[in-house]
């Protein structure tokens, strides 16, 4: 695994635990940043290098930094946001959730690396919610066999 994926599974949607995180992080600022998605479905968007400096001035002044770092650590180091910035079409989105700059091919290696790092652990320790995690996309083989096959890949998608 030393290249970066090629194929994209298009944007990652939000489930309700990655709401419920996006509303703890919500909840400490003094207004609402649109890069977190509000509702389930919408896309999880990685964050533009060094948005915590522009989110930060929002707290509140009764909360504490390490409180809304650990907030947004909490919401970043998942692995449906890993997943989200493995793609090969992800970009950095700035605070309001507006697109700023493709991620770079070592930063989408290192977020593919921790996705799978996590949905290993993931199926070791829950082996009945493998069958729930999104997949990687299919490799070259897969497709391949998908070509031959008639348009489906191993992992039972249809590939174009």
């Amino acid at each position: 695994m030393d290249k970066p994926w090629t194929i994209s599974c298009g944007p990652i949607a939000a489930t309700d635990a990655d709401i419920r995180k996006a509303e703890v992080i919500n909840s400490l600022l003094t207004r609402p940043i649109g890069i977190l998605p509000a509702a389930p479905g919408d896309p999880i968007r990685p964050f533009a290098i060094g948005l915590f400096d522009e989110i930060r001035p929002l707290l509140k002044p009764d909360v504490g930094v390490t409180r809304l770092r650990r907030a947004v650590g909490a919401f970043v180091h998942t692995r449906r946001y890993y997943f989200a910035s493995a793609q090969p079409d992800s970009m950095r989105h700035d605070i309001d959730g507006n697109p700023v700059e493709p991620l770079s091919a070592a930063d989408r290696l290192v977020a593919q690396k921790r996705f799978l790092s996590l949905k290993r652990r993931d199926v070791q320790d829950h082996p009945a919610d493998a069958e729930t995690a999104p997949p990687p996309p299919p490799n070259k083989t897969d497709r391949i066999r998908a070509t031959l096959l008639g348009g489906t890949s191993a992992m039972g998608r249809t590939v174009s």
